[in-house]
Protein backbone atom coordinates (compact mmCIF):
# COMPACT_ATOMS: atom_id res chain seq x y z
CA UNK A 1 0.00 0.00 0.00
CA UNK A 2 1.60 3.64 -1.16
CA UNK A 3 1.49 6.71 0.64
CA UNK A 4 2.33 9.86 0.01
CA UNK A 5 4.35 12.35 2.24
CA UNK A 6 3.71 15.35 2.91
CA UNK A 7 6.69 16.72 1.00
CA UNK A 8 4.78 14.74 -1.85
CA UNK A 9 7.29 11.81 -1.66
CA UNK A 10 5.71 8.29 -2.48
CA UNK A 11 6.35 5.87 0.07
CA UNK A 12 5.73 2.10 -0.61
CA UNK A 13 5.69 -1.17 2.22
CA UNK A 14 9.49 -1.67 1.35
CA UNK A 15 10.24 1.61 1.94
CA UNK A 16 11.43 2.54 -1.77
CA UNK A 17 10.94 5.65 -2.89
CA UNK A 18 9.53 7.74 -6.57
CA UNK A 19 8.70 11.07 -7.03
CA UNK A 20 5.10 11.79 -8.48
CA UNK A 21 5.66 13.96 -11.60
CA UNK A 22 3.07 16.44 -10.18
CA UNK A 23 4.68 19.98 -10.82
CA UNK A 24 4.38 22.40 -8.58
CA UNK A 25 2.99 25.25 -11.10
CA UNK A 26 2.90 26.00 -14.99
CA UNK A 27 5.11 28.50 -15.59
CA UNK A 28 3.31 31.52 -17.13
CA UNK A 29 6.13 32.37 -19.41
CA UNK A 30 6.12 28.98 -20.91
CA UNK A 31 4.78 25.52 -21.56
CA UNK A 32 7.81 23.95 -22.90
CA UNK A 33 9.38 21.31 -20.97
CA UNK A 34 13.25 22.05 -19.55
CA UNK A 35 15.52 22.10 -22.52
CA UNK A 36 18.52 19.83 -22.00
CA UNK A 37 21.19 20.67 -19.38
CA UNK A 38 18.46 21.54 -16.62
CA UNK A 39 17.74 24.69 -18.70
CA UNK A 40 14.04 26.43 -18.87
CA UNK A 41 13.05 27.50 -22.10
CA UNK A 42 12.32 30.57 -20.90
CA UNK A 43 9.80 33.45 -23.00
CA UNK A 44 9.67 31.19 -25.54
CA UNK A 45 5.49 29.99 -24.84
CA UNK A 46 3.25 30.59 -27.18
CA UNK A 47 0.07 33.73 -26.33
CA UNK A 48 0.53 36.43 -23.81
CA UNK A 49 2.21 35.88 -21.06
CA UNK A 50 1.10 37.13 -17.26
CA UNK A 51 2.26 39.91 -16.65
CA UNK A 52 5.70 40.50 -14.36
CA UNK A 53 4.76 41.07 -10.48
CA UNK A 54 1.33 40.15 -11.32
CA UNK A 55 -0.94 38.32 -8.81
CA UNK A 56 -1.03 34.66 -11.09
CA UNK A 57 2.94 35.64 -11.22
CA UNK A 58 3.08 36.09 -7.21
CA UNK A 59 1.12 32.74 -6.30
CA UNK A 60 3.50 30.99 -8.93
CA UNK A 61 6.17 31.93 -7.19
CA UNK A 62 5.12 31.03 -4.01
CA UNK A 63 3.92 27.71 -5.03
CA UNK A 64 7.60 26.98 -6.62
CA UNK A 65 9.38 28.50 -2.99
CA UNK A 66 7.45 25.72 -1.13
CA UNK A 67 8.18 22.82 -3.10
CA UNK A 68 11.78 23.84 -3.04
CA UNK A 69 11.96 23.90 0.80
CA UNK A 70 9.86 20.54 0.66
CA UNK A 71 12.86 19.23 -1.50
CA UNK A 72 15.64 21.16 0.59
CA UNK A 73 14.28 19.21 3.54
CA UNK A 74 13.73 15.74 2.11
CA UNK A 75 17.69 16.38 1.35
CA UNK A 76 18.54 16.97 4.43
CA UNK A 77 16.33 14.45 6.18
CA UNK A 78 17.81 11.40 8.42
CA UNK A 79 17.28 8.89 4.91
CA UNK A 80 18.47 11.47 2.34
CA UNK A 81 21.17 12.91 0.39
CA UNK A 82 24.67 11.67 2.38
CA UNK A 83 26.40 14.49 1.05
CA UNK A 84 23.55 17.29 1.66
CA UNK A 85 23.48 16.07 4.92
CA UNK A 86 27.29 16.53 5.58
CA UNK A 87 26.90 20.25 4.08
CA UNK A 88 27.34 22.81 6.73
CA UNK A 89 26.49 27.10 6.67
CA UNK A 90 30.46 27.27 7.05
CA UNK A 91 31.33 24.29 4.13
CA UNK A 92 28.78 26.08 1.33
CA UNK A 93 30.28 29.02 1.85
CA UNK A 94 32.73 28.88 -1.45
CA UNK A 95 29.67 27.36 -3.34
CA UNK A 96 27.81 30.23 -2.69
CA UNK A 97 30.35 32.60 -4.28
CA UNK A 98 31.28 30.46 -6.97
CA UNK A 99 27.79 30.33 -7.66
CA UNK A 100 26.86 34.30 -7.68
CA UNK A 101 30.02 34.71 -10.23
CA UNK A 102 28.10 32.18 -12.28
CA UNK A 103 25.30 34.34 -12.06
CA UNK A 104 26.96 37.26 -13.34
CA UNK A 105 28.45 35.12 -16.09
CA UNK A 106 25.44 34.67 -17.52
CA UNK A 107 23.84 38.17 -16.96
CA UNK A 108 27.15 39.19 -19.39
CA UNK A 109 26.03 36.51 -21.83
CA UNK A 110 22.72 38.04 -22.59
CA UNK A 111 20.91 34.25 -21.92
CA UNK A 112 17.58 34.89 -20.35
CA UNK A 113 17.71 31.16 -20.07
CA UNK A 114 21.23 30.44 -18.44
CA UNK A 115 20.05 33.13 -16.22
CA UNK A 116 17.10 31.72 -14.86
CA UNK A 117 19.38 28.46 -14.19
CA UNK A 118 22.17 30.11 -12.07
CA UNK A 119 19.71 32.46 -10.10
CA UNK A 120 17.84 28.88 -9.32
CA UNK A 121 21.48 27.95 -7.76
CA UNK A 122 21.75 30.74 -5.58
CA UNK A 123 18.05 30.49 -4.42
CA UNK A 124 18.76 26.72 -3.39
CA UNK A 125 22.17 27.53 -1.59
CA UNK A 126 20.05 30.62 0.45
CA UNK A 127 17.61 27.97 1.13
CA UNK A 128 19.62 25.40 2.09
CA UNK A 129 21.77 27.68 4.18
CA UNK A 130 18.66 28.67 6.40
CA UNK A 131 17.40 25.69 6.77
CA UNK A 132 20.32 24.32 8.10
CA UNK A 133 19.49 26.92 11.14
CA UNK A 134 15.96 26.10 11.21
CA UNK A 135 17.59 22.63 12.05
CA UNK A 136 19.70 23.83 14.77
CA UNK A 137 16.38 26.40 15.86
CA UNK A 138 18.58 29.52 15.03
CA UNK A 139 15.81 30.71 12.93
CA UNK A 140 13.54 29.71 10.45
CA UNK A 141 13.47 30.33 6.73
CA UNK A 142 10.19 32.49 6.97
CA UNK A 143 11.89 34.51 9.24
CA UNK A 144 14.59 35.25 6.85
CA UNK A 145 12.08 36.17 4.36
CA UNK A 146 9.61 38.02 6.97
CA UNK A 147 12.51 39.52 7.94
CA UNK A 148 13.63 40.83 4.69
CA UNK A 149 10.22 41.74 3.45
CA UNK A 150 9.91 43.93 6.55
CA UNK A 151 13.03 45.92 5.84
CA UNK A 152 11.84 46.28 2.46
CA UNK A 153 9.02 48.26 3.40
CA UNK A 154 10.47 49.73 6.17
CA UNK A 155 13.83 51.19 3.85
CA UNK A 156 11.12 52.53 1.15
CA UNK A 157 8.46 54.85 3.04
CA UNK A 158 8.55 57.14 -0.25
CA UNK A 159 6.67 53.62 -2.07
CA UNK A 160 4.60 52.05 0.85
CA UNK A 161 4.01 55.30 3.18
CA UNK A 162 3.74 58.83 2.42
CA UNK A 163 6.88 60.13 2.38
CA UNK A 164 8.71 61.67 -0.66
CA UNK A 165 12.20 61.14 -2.59
CA UNK A 166 12.43 62.97 -5.53
CA UNK A 167 15.53 61.31 -6.56
CA UNK A 168 18.16 58.12 -5.76
CA UNK A 169 20.03 60.99 -3.52
CA UNK A 170 16.85 61.24 -1.35
CA UNK A 171 16.80 57.60 -0.96
CA UNK A 172 19.94 56.83 -0.10
CA UNK A 173 19.83 60.01 2.30
CA UNK A 174 16.38 58.41 3.68
CA UNK A 175 18.04 54.67 3.86
CA UNK A 176 21.16 56.07 5.97
CA UNK A 177 18.44 57.84 8.54
CA UNK A 178 16.40 54.94 8.88
CA UNK A 179 19.18 52.64 9.47
CA UNK A 180 20.20 54.75 12.31
CA UNK A 181 17.23 56.02 13.91
CA UNK A 182 14.39 53.92 13.03
CA UNK A 183 16.27 50.46 13.13
CA UNK A 184 18.45 51.46 15.94
CA UNK A 185 22.11 50.93 14.21
CA UNK A 186 24.87 52.25 16.19
CA UNK A 187 26.72 54.63 14.17
CA UNK A 188 29.43 54.16 12.49
CA UNK A 189 32.57 54.76 13.59
CA UNK A 190 34.19 55.40 10.27
CA UNK A 191 32.44 55.43 6.60
CA UNK A 192 34.34 52.50 5.84
CA UNK A 193 32.69 50.49 8.14
CA UNK A 194 30.58 49.45 5.88
CA UNK A 195 32.58 47.50 3.64
CA UNK A 196 32.99 43.68 5.00
CA UNK A 197 37.05 43.00 5.55
CA UNK A 198 35.68 39.55 3.61
CA UNK A 199 35.42 41.33 0.57
CA UNK A 200 37.94 40.28 -2.20
CA UNK A 201 40.75 42.69 -2.55
CA UNK A 202 39.52 44.72 -5.47
CA UNK A 203 35.88 44.97 -5.07
CA UNK A 204 37.03 45.71 -1.62
CA UNK A 205 39.09 48.72 -3.08
CA UNK A 206 36.44 49.77 -5.24
CA UNK A 207 33.76 50.06 -2.51
CA UNK A 208 36.01 51.96 0.23
CA UNK A 209 36.93 54.46 -2.64
CA UNK A 210 33.82 54.94 -3.09
CA UNK A 211 32.59 55.24 0.44
CA UNK A 212 35.38 58.02 0.82
CA UNK A 213 34.05 59.68 -2.19
CA UNK A 214 30.83 60.18 -0.74
CA UNK A 215 32.27 62.68 1.59
CA UNK A 216 34.33 64.73 -0.82
CA UNK A 217 37.21 62.86 -0.82
CA UNK A 218 37.63 62.87 -4.18
CA UNK A 219 39.21 63.78 -7.33
CA UNK A 220 37.42 66.64 -8.90
CA UNK A 221 38.81 66.67 -12.34
CA UNK A 222 39.58 63.14 -14.15
CA UNK A 223 43.05 64.75 -15.89
CA UNK A 224 43.95 64.47 -11.83
CA UNK A 225 42.81 60.96 -11.55
CA UNK A 226 44.71 59.76 -15.10
CA UNK A 227 47.71 62.11 -13.45
CA UNK A 228 47.49 60.32 -10.42
CA UNK A 229 47.44 56.75 -11.86
CA UNK A 230 50.63 57.71 -14.02
CA UNK A 231 52.41 59.31 -11.14
CA UNK A 232 51.76 55.58 -9.52
CA UNK A 233 52.78 54.04 -12.87
CA UNK A 234 56.38 55.92 -12.93
CA UNK A 235 57.32 55.81 -8.92
CA UNK A 236 56.06 51.84 -9.33
CA UNK A 237 58.51 50.86 -12.19
CA UNK A 238 61.50 53.03 -10.65
CA UNK A 239 60.47 51.28 -6.86
CA UNK A 240 60.57 47.91 -8.72
CA UNK A 241 63.75 48.17 -10.22
CA UNK A 242 65.08 48.57 -6.92
CA UNK A 243 63.26 46.56 -5.03
CA UNK A 244 63.93 43.89 -7.28
CA UNK A 245 68.06 44.34 -6.98
CA UNK A 246 67.53 44.20 -3.60
CA UNK A 247 65.01 41.08 -3.66
CA UNK A 248 62.60 42.91 -1.91
CA UNK A 249 59.21 41.09 -2.28
CA UNK A 250 57.57 43.28 0.14
CA UNK A 251 58.00 46.53 -1.74
CA UNK A 252 57.12 45.12 -4.77
CA UNK A 253 54.03 44.01 -3.35
CA UNK A 254 53.47 47.47 -1.52
CA UNK A 255 54.17 49.52 -5.07
CA UNK A 256 52.33 47.15 -7.13
CA UNK A 257 49.45 47.54 -4.68
CA UNK A 258 49.31 51.33 -4.62
CA UNK A 259 49.30 50.79 -8.96
CA UNK A 260 46.52 48.86 -9.51
CA UNK A 261 44.44 50.61 -6.46
CA UNK A 262 45.21 53.74 -8.68
CA UNK A 263 43.84 51.69 -11.85
CA UNK A 264 40.36 50.94 -9.78
CA UNK A 265 40.26 54.47 -8.70
CA UNK A 266 40.03 55.75 -12.67
CA UNK A 267 37.42 52.89 -13.10
CA UNK A 268 35.96 53.94 -10.12
CA UNK A 269 35.86 58.13 -11.32
CA UNK A 270 34.56 56.68 -14.46
CA UNK A 271 32.09 55.12 -12.59
CA UNK A 272 33.22 51.29 -14.37
CA UNK A 273 32.60 49.03 -12.04
CA UNK A 274 36.70 47.48 -11.99
CA UNK A 275 35.66 43.99 -11.23
CA UNK A 276 32.93 44.06 -14.41
CA UNK A 277 35.62 45.53 -16.37
CA UNK A 278 38.60 42.64 -15.30
CA UNK A 279 35.89 39.84 -16.21
CA UNK A 280 35.79 41.58 -19.73
CA UNK A 281 39.41 41.58 -20.37
CA UNK A 282 40.12 38.44 -18.60
CA UNK A 283 37.21 36.87 -21.38
CA UNK A 284 39.10 38.86 -24.05
CA UNK A 285 42.43 37.10 -23.32
CA UNK A 286 41.05 33.70 -22.92
CA UNK A 287 39.47 33.64 -26.12
CA UNK A 288 42.26 35.22 -27.96
CA UNK A 289 44.74 32.84 -26.31
CA UNK A 290 42.53 29.59 -27.30
CA UNK A 291 42.12 30.70 -30.83
CA UNK A 292 46.48 30.86 -30.77
CA UNK A 293 46.45 27.42 -29.55
CA UNK A 294 43.94 26.17 -32.16
CA UNK A 295 46.01 27.90 -34.83
CA UNK A 296 49.31 26.63 -33.13
CA UNK A 297 47.73 23.05 -33.22
CA UNK A 298 46.30 22.89 -37.01
CA UNK A 299 49.90 24.22 -38.25
CA UNK A 300 51.47 21.40 -36.33
CA UNK A 301 53.73 23.17 -33.91
CA UNK A 302 54.05 22.75 -29.92
CA UNK A 303 53.28 25.68 -27.92
CA UNK A 304 55.95 24.27 -25.11
CA UNK A 305 59.19 23.47 -25.59
CA UNK A 306 60.45 19.91 -25.79
CA UNK A 307 61.14 19.06 -22.42
CA UNK A 308 64.34 17.55 -23.41
CA UNK A 309 66.13 20.08 -25.35
CA UNK A 310 64.30 23.36 -24.92
CA UNK A 311 64.42 26.08 -27.75
CA UNK A 312 67.53 27.86 -28.90
CA UNK A 313 67.25 31.89 -28.65
CA UNK A 314 65.96 32.30 -32.11
CA UNK A 315 63.36 29.03 -32.35
CA UNK A 316 61.80 30.53 -28.94
CA UNK A 317 61.76 34.26 -31.08
CA UNK A 318 60.08 32.85 -34.35
CA UNK A 319 57.79 30.91 -31.88
CA UNK A 320 56.57 33.58 -30.12
CA UNK A 321 56.62 35.74 -33.39
CA UNK A 322 54.18 32.82 -34.77
CA UNK A 323 51.76 33.63 -31.60
CA UNK A 324 51.35 37.15 -31.67
CA UNK A 325 50.71 36.75 -35.61
CA UNK A 326 47.46 34.28 -34.50
CA UNK A 327 46.95 36.78 -31.42
CA UNK A 328 46.77 39.79 -33.79
CA UNK A 329 44.68 37.44 -36.13
CA UNK A 330 42.23 36.83 -33.26
CA UNK A 331 41.83 40.90 -32.90
CA UNK A 332 40.97 41.15 -36.47
CA UNK A 333 38.26 38.64 -35.97
CA UNK A 334 36.50 40.52 -32.80
CA UNK A 335 36.74 43.74 -34.66
CA UNK A 336 34.68 42.54 -38.06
Amino acid sequence: MARRDKAGWTRTSTWTETRTPEPCYVSAMSTNTPSQGGRAAAGSGAGSPERAGSPRRAEDAGKAFAELYRIVARLRAPDGCPWDREQSPESLRGSLIEESYELVEAIDEADPAHVAEEAGDIFLLATMISYMHEERGDYAVADALVGIVEKLIRRHPHVFGDVEAKDSADVLRQWGEIKEKVEGRRKKDSILDGVPASFPPLERAYKLQKKAAKVGFDWSRPEDVWAKAREELHEAEAACEEATERGDKEALEDELGDLLFSAINVARFLDIDPALALRRSVAKFERRFRHVEKRMAESGKPLAPPPESGWSPDEASARLAEMDAYWEEAKRSEAR
